[in-house]
């Protein structure tokens, strides 16, 4: 019953046997029992807790551009933020800005939003598209830096209550964070300085420019795995034969070989025995055993 009572209580914030694979940048995979959408601290408050009684398990969504639902309908809720949770404010002294950026916050609208503000320090994100709470779930990163380098505290949900962690409890390591699956990142707050606008935008163009040159389109969600300490995975599954690899409705980018693609209409099934795969021939011909960087939702078998 209390799922009925989430219902109940959330009225239009709350949809029922709710697609979310097509939510993600994958496009493909399946749906969950409820989807709720918090717009308002108010919103989080009111419903966190109901979620929470459901005792079902919980996926925050964000872009959904580091996870990959499986096929059919899962027994769990998932989360969106929006309306105030994509929010972005700061206050600067004479050293350092701290800026406050909400969780379902799009990461390339926020290093964009920053530097035409002559903030700079975040210019590496404009090339990563997820959120804010995801990022710092992951502690995401490239061009030299990652969330790791600026954030000092973070507001979120967590075992039935709002808490404020500082950068020690995030204890951030490689593409990880104590932020655990069920928690949600509410705000964010970094520290970062003022600095010249034309420089800050260069660095926005050159990113860009890089990202095009070196990464493929279509549906994907950026590096599947993790780069090895003194290596990169990428250079792995080529020389393990990968790069252009196709299983059903998936394949191996021949841009880049760390990438998946999923076919329009694609199986998420695919995508997942593809990743596998791949991890599989990586261990045979390099004895490297691959760590995902992706997030996976709904399997029994996640590699």
């Amino acid at each position: 019953m209390s799922l009925d009572r989430l219902v109940r209580v959330g009225g239009g914030r709350v949809l029922e046997h709710a697609p979310v694979g097509p939510l993600t940048t994958y496009r493909v995979g399946g749906s969950v029992r409820a989807l709720v959408t918090l717009a308002t601290m108010s919103d989080a408050l009111e419903l966190l807790p109901l979620i929470e009684a459901t005792g079902l398990d919980v996926v925050v969504i964000g872009n959904g551009s580091n996870l990959l639902v499986a096929e059919g309908e899962h027994d769990a809720v998932a989360i969106r933020l929006v309306g105030d949770f994509t929010g972005l404010s700061w206050s600067d002294d004479a050293r350092s800005v701290a800026v406050v950026a909400g969780g379902g916050l799009d990461l390339p609208v926020m290093a964009r939003r920053l530097v035409a503000e002559g903030i700079v320090g975040f210019e590496w994100a404009v090339g990563v598209p997820g959120s804010v709470g995801g990022a710092v779930a992951m502690n995401a990163g490239g061009h030299g830096s990652d969330m790791d380098a600026n954030v000092t505290s973070v507001e979120l949900w967590h075992d039935g209550t709002v808490a404020t962690w500082d950068r020690g409890r995030l204890n951030f390591g490689y593409r990880s964070s104590a932020v655990a699956r069920g928690d949600v990142v509410l705000s964010a707050t970094l520290s970062l300085v003022k600095g010249d606008i034309g420089e800050a935008r260069a660095r926005l163009s050159e990113i860009v420019r890089w990202r095009r040159q070196h990464q493929p389109g279509g549906a994907n969600a950026g590096s599947v795995f993790r780069n090895p300490e003194h290596d990169h995975a990428g250079r792995l599954i080529e020389a393990a034969g990968c790069k252009g690899l196709r299983l059903g409705s998936a394949m191996v980018s021949e841009k880049h070989a760390n990438f998946i693609i999923a076919d329009p209409g694609g199986s998420a099934d695919d995508v997942r025995r593809l990743i596998a795969l791949v991890r599989t021939r990586v261990a045979d011909v390099a004895g490297v055993t691959l760590v995902a960087e992706n997030r996976f939702f709904g399997f029994e078998d996640a590699p």
